[in-house]
């Protein structure tokens, strides 16, 4: 895949005429998909796939076109030349782009960290041995991923990465299961047995009569997926550069000075420990990491090209201005102290259907699901029905967040709509002082 597509963009470059600049941007994988149900195998297959996204420029014109490549390089080039004719064909139909930004450099760079010891029907006989007792239900997607960049200034770069991602549920009863997940570029089967052994232990307490809350502020421990959820309401405009100047950022109160989180919060975009690629489809380089939050203060944002250029600003992500590798400082609360500094609350595996109840505010309501449990004198006594929360996030990262846990979990998207995705978080748990349950 990697000679193929620049044998494409050596082509492209060939047959461009006086005054046109291109770019390519290739999104491809390589994945197996295993679904589970009863800890058996349902559905099993691979995906091979590679998507070419030729964009044509002239006179600050821009038109573009994504086609998928057959990997067959005849059908492919005849393909490809056919579209560049057409897209020449669309440049008098267009508008100069005022906030059109493309790299001038010429960037030569390659990343691939492939493991040829991750193995799908390995990790699928660890997972059907050791959970054959348990109605696991999940999906593992398993693979690489690539990405390559490629312009007519001369610009080669490409990034190729394998990893895993074990997304599942132990089944208990009604709407009662416990969610969990395993994900990385090295598969550790003590590692899985360990979550496994957990997740067992929480399917057990779930047999415990339920127990409903009144709405009220109750102390509560979120899970680092717990957590996940809150923060990736922040990627809705939160580190927007864009959301910012047209005052749209949930952050906006932050920006202004007007509060401030708990100093034990800062956020990182860590573009060289994730697995999203180190460039973006302008052909600039991402830096390694953007400090965005940094003990409480909003210390930096996430600029695209189109905003870089309509503000006169550096670009240092891609143009949607969300977080791919988002890192969280660790704290000192060590995991097996959870339950005993919790006390009395709630211990929150996971939350659903999040949206913002007032964005402005950054207050976010959502469900809690999924091995959520009422805890008393520091051990867990019943599950929790489900309950909605609405609070903001300036006070459950703020004045509320009483610490962070020394382990980190690391949480790779799951999405696999269209494609598998390279987006990642690793993230703490978080202990909070009160969170508003309102129903």
């Amino acid at each position: 895949m990697h000679n193929a597509f620049f044998q494409l963009a050596d082509l492209i470059d060939a047959n461009l005429q006086s005054g046109e600049r291109f770019t390519a941007w290739l999104a491809g994988e390589t994945s197996d998909f295993v679904r589970f149900n009863h800890a058996r195998v349902r559905q099993a297959g691979r995906v091979e796939q590679a998507y070419l996204t030729l964009r044509l420029v002239a006179e600050n014109k821009q038109v573009s076109v994504t086609l998928g490549l057959t990997q067959h390089a005849p059908a492919d080039h005849v393909a490809v030349l056919a579209e560049l004719a057409a897209l020449r064909g669309q440049l008098g139909d267009v508008a100069a782009d005022p906030h059109l930004l493309l790299s001038d450099d010429c960037h030569l760079a390659s990343r691939v960290a492939l493991n040829p010891q991750l193995d799908a029907a390995a990790i699928v006989a660890v997972v059907t041995e050791r959970a054959a007792a348990y109605d696991l239900v999940g999906i593992l997607a398993c693979g690489a991923i690539a990405n390559g960049f490629a312009s007519s200034t001369g610009s080669r770069l490409w990034s190729e990465t394998s990893s895993f991602n074990l997304d599942w549920s132990l089944y208990a009863h009604g709407d009662k299961a416990v969610k969990s997940s395993y994900a990385g570029t090295t598969w550790d089967e003590a590692l899985f047995t360990q979550k496994l052994a957990g997740a067992v232990a929480q399917l057990a307490l779930l047999q415990l009569p339920a127990k409903t809350l009144a709405p009220g502020g109750y102390r509560a421990y979120f899970s680092p997926v717990a957590l996940e959820s809150l923060l990736s309401m922040l990627n809705w405009g939160g580190f927007s550069e864009k959301q910012l100047q047209v005052k749209r950022s949930p952050l906006l109160k932050l920006q202004d000075g007007e509060v401030a989180l708990s100093p034990l919060v800062s956020l990182t975009e860590d573009t060289a420990g994730g697995l999203a690629p180190a460039f973006q489809a302008e052909g600039f380089l991402k830096p390694g990491q953007v400090a965005l939050v940094q003990q409480g203060k909003l210390t930096g944002s996430l600029v695209s090209p189109r905003t870089a250029k309509e503000y006169g600003l550096g670009a240092n992500a891609d143009g949607e201005e969300t977080t791919q590798s988002l890192h969280m400082a660790p704290g000192d609360l060590p995991e097996a102290d959870v339950l005993k500094r919790l006390g009395t609350g709630l211990y929150v595996g996971n939350l659903w259907y999040l949206n913002f109840s007032d964005r402005m505010n950054a207050r976010v309501t959502g469900m809690t699901r999924f091995a959520t449990f009422w805890v008393e004198n520091g051990e867990i006594v019943a599950p929790l029905n489900v309950m909605r929360f609405d609070d903001s996030l300036f006070r459950l990262l703020g004045e509320h967040l009483e610490a962070l846990t020394v382990e980190r979990a690391l949480l790779v998207d799951a999405d696999t709509y269209g494609s598998r995705h390279t987006a990642s978080s690793l993230l703490p748990g978080a202990l909070v002082g009160r969170v508003e349950l309102v129903l």
